[in-house]
């Protein structure tokens, strides 16, 4: 009679165990949306690149703004032998106001060159964003993963503990064999050991988690939710659209070909020359006998490009050498990108299938091996060791079949990452 009770426990357990395999919390995508949103508002890597933004906003100003004037105070032809400044007519006290022009269409450039600048920045930071995004999104699924371990071990463990009760109810009768409650005791162990394993890694999840939230390294996370897979049916050349227009780090790239362009017209600008505009006022003392008239003077300076062949030339030459630099390097990211995402494809698409496959075939079959096991033990028709060895299939398939989910998820969001846009 206790043997009948105990393999009915065991059933019990059994069907427990396989009822959640396939459940899904209803709001795990909402609880990782809420921890996103807050990593993008409270991360310091974020809030130091939106402190870079700021700083680069303020330039774009200043390198379209003139130099400052120059103010230039003078005495001169004053005499030495009496450094009086009514003997000599030409004695005077001068005042130069000087403003130097760059040749028109200069200040405009360096404005613009300053701009793509900012816009670079801005693509750093979204490029940042994204990465964080990603960073969230597989530290959450991994821990939904550890959690999910961890109570398929525990549920493994209770059922463990009945199949020893139940070899060491038949070894004192003596129907069973001391090897069975030992080979129980052993996978027990490893079962205990494993659990001490992925408690320690959860509490580096959530250390690593709090983190990226800036969140004191030590707060819980009590209420994780079930990982679910997503549904995903973007093809290859639509998910290549999408990144050439979404994507931060290539069109930041497009900002530096832009912004070499830019220094490209201003070098082929050098050809000509600035501008030094003065204008002066000459102040005479009068004396007792005479009345002296004072003086206004006026002057344009500008410079001569002589050495044209070895100075603005060769800048020329090496703005062009940084476009096409720059282009190459661009066309470079491109197509590492499009070979990233081809490679994620693939490994969603295996990942997918190997889901199909657990979901529909493997577990279900091996929860219906283990059953079948338990039945025939209870006739004596099936060996200690048997129940054993199938109940461990079917418990390291389950740790499979959600590991499949969390690399699905993970490989997703590196996906978003690699194009560039949130697509879920």
């Amino acid at each position: 009679m206790k043997m009948k009770i105990a393999v009915s426990i065991l059933i019990s357990l059994l069907v427990i165990n396989a009822g959640w395999v396939f459940a899904g919390g209803p709001d795990y995508k909402e609880r990782l949306s809420g921890l996103i949103g807050e990593a993008v508002k409270n991360n310091p890597e974020l809030k130091a690149f939106e402190e870079k933004i700021r700083v680069y906003r303020e330039r774009p100003s200043q390198a379209e703004s003139l130099d400052d004037p120059r103010l230039k105070l003078s005495i001169v032809n004053v005499p030495l032998d009496t450094f009086s400044f009514n003997q000599e007519p030409m004695t005077q006290k001068q005042m130069t106001i000087m403003q130097k022009f760059p040749f028109p269409g200069k200040l405009a450039l360096k404005g613009a060159m300053a701009g793509q600048e900012l816009e670079i920045v801005k693509k750093e930071y979204m490029e940042k964003k994204n990465d964080i995004v990603r960073q969230v999104k597989v530290v959450y699924n991994n821990l939904s993963f550890i959690n999910k371990a961890i109570e398929i071990t525990e549920n493994n463990k209770a059922l463990l503990k009945e199949f020893i009760k139940i070899a060491e109810t038949k070894y004192a009768v003596g129907k069973g064999l001391q090897q069975d409650v030992l080979k129980s005791q052993v996978e027990l162990s490893r079962m205990i050991d494993h659990l001490i394993s992925l408690r320690q890694k959860k509490q580096t999840a959530i250390a690593r988690l709090n983190t990226l939230l800036n969140r004191p390294v030590q707060m819980p996370f009590e209420d994780i939710g079930e990982i679910r897979q997503t549904g995903f049916n973007l093809t290859f050349e639509g998910l290549q659209q999408i990144a050439v227009e979404n994507r931060p780090v290539l069109l930041g790239m497009r900002h530096l070909i832009n912004r070499y362009r830019f220094a490209y017209k201003f070098a082929k600008k050098d050809f000509y020359p600035d501008f030094d505009v003065g204008i002066g006022y000459g102040q005479r003392d009068d004396t007792s006998a005479v009345e002296r008239t004072d003086f206004v003077s006026a002057f344009v300076t500008i410079n001569i490009p002589l050495w044209y062949k070895n100075k603005e030339s060769r800048k020329v030459a090496e703005e062009a050498a940084n476009i096409r630099k720059a282009t190459e390097q661009y066309n470079s990211m491109k197509n590492n990108l499009f070979f990233q995402i081809k490679d994620i494809l693939t490994e969603l698409e295996e990942n997918e299938q190997q889901i199909e496959l657990f979901s529909t075939g493997i577990i279900p079959q091996s929860t219906m091996s283990l059953q079948s096991a338990i039945a025939g033990y209870k006739v004596n028709k099936v060996d200690f060791i048997t129940l054993v060895n199938n109940q461990i299939t079917l418990y390291n398939y389950e740790i499979d079949y959600y590991r499949f989910i969390t690399d699905y998820e993970n490989k997703l969001a590196e996906l978003e990452a690699a194009i560039g846009k949130r697509l879920f």
